[in-house]
């Protein structure tokens, strides 16, 4: 396919788009009746080319342009409706979802990072006596077993706990995130690194004494949840710093500002699974009901969450959405109408 001539072919258009775009963010009364609905048209036949584009050429940097001239073309024209009930379900039940499948790599290479050096650590602990004391002499490992472990899950009123949990794991997971898009992806690696680390000390201290089940009773209900969101946004800050480095075939520039409003996405995406987890830590997990309940309701909504970024993500992705957070509404991309037909390229043809 000649992107080039396809290019050529539908410039004007673009430009023209551009141009009515610009001067109706000034003052839409700028705009004569015919050129509103010119703008109308336009905006159709350029959203069926990105379509276009993003399913057979998948040009990144003609994508980011298109994309970047529909989304403000759909802000002039629907600025209003973008902020109805319906753009907030369109965003989760597929932009989010979208972002997070497009990331899918970093965010696997995240949860490497977490868990593995947190599972060594808790074998090497729990297998040798040397290292295990050298990471907490015998008493200070049955006080915080038998005297603290517990009751830091109901000291506090849950409202009181449930709002810090979930401030200090939104904390941690901007912090991860930012610290992976300034130093290439290395600074999240570092974060998951040192909070996966305590995971497997505190789980060999549990075992040492015994209480390795309670341990499991009281962080699956809602580590689940909040462990998952803090490795999904070290993935996104892996993949916004990756992008550095190895930029693919667009400017670094581009790369950057496309994957940074896929991460903003998934940041945002992430705050319904940090509230989540939240609710659970403060009014299940040291609720006193009985052990397999708790796990239980964090388990199911662990699986109910996890299940729908998966579904809908590939959903998302088989219809072309990105993640992109100004990407525009896509619900007639899907079958252009017959006026925008002939400026198509028909796939194996040359226009």
């Amino acid at each position: 396919m000649d992107i080039d001539r396809y290019i050529a072919r539908n410039e004007p258009t673009w430009l023209r788009l551009a141009d009515l775009t610009t001067r109706a963010r000034r003052s839409m009364s700028s705009l004569s009746p015919p050129e509103v609905e010119e703008l109308v048209q336009l905006y159709q036949r350029v959203s069926a080319h990105l379509s276009y584009v993003r399913t057979y050429l998948r040009d990144p940097v003609l994508i980011s342009r298109l994309t970047q001239l529909v989304a403000t073309a759909n802000g002039v024209l629907y600025g209003k409706r973008a902020r109805t009930w319906r753009a907030v379900g369109r965003f989760f039940a597929l932009t989010y979802p979208a972002a997070v499948y497009q990331c899918r790599r970093q965010i696997a290479i995240a949860a490497a990072v977490f868990f593995v050096p947190a599972l060594l650590i808790g074998v090497y602990l729990s297998s040798n006596q040397q290292a295990l004391d050298a990471s907490g002499s015998k008493k200070v490992r049955e006080h915080y077993v038998h005297d603290l472990f517990e009751p830091y899950y109901s000291d506090q009123p849950a409202p009181v706990f449930f709002t810090q949990v979930t401030t200090n794991n939104i904390r941690v997971s901007f912090i991860a995130y930012a610290f992976g898009a300034v130093s290439a992806g290395l600074g999240a690696v570092l974060l998951l690194v040192m909070n996966g680390a305590p995971l497997g000390i505190i789980s060999a201290w549990m075992i040492s004494e015994g209480d390795f089940a309670r341990f499991l009773g009281f962080i699956l209900p809602h580590g689940a949840l909040e462990l998952s969101a803090i490795v999904i946004a070290g993935g996104a800050g892996i993949a916004l710093g990756w992008t550095m480095i190895v930029p693919g075939d667009r400017s670094r520039g581009d790369a950057f500002r496309e994957v940074g409003l896929r991460s903003v996405t998934i940041l945002i995406g992430l705050m319904t699974m940090f509230l989540a987890a939240g609710l659970i830590e403060g009014f299940i997990t040291g609720s006193g009901l009985p052990t397999g309940v708790r796990i239980g309701i964090g388990a199911l909504l662990w699986v109910a969450y996890v299940g729908y970024l998966v579904t809908q993500g590939r959903v998302a992705n088989a219809r072309g959405i990105t993640g992109l957070l100004s990407e525009p509404p896509r619900d007639w991309a899907d079958e252009p109408d017959r006026g925008m037909k002939d400026d198509l390229v028909v796939p194996g043809r040359l226009t």
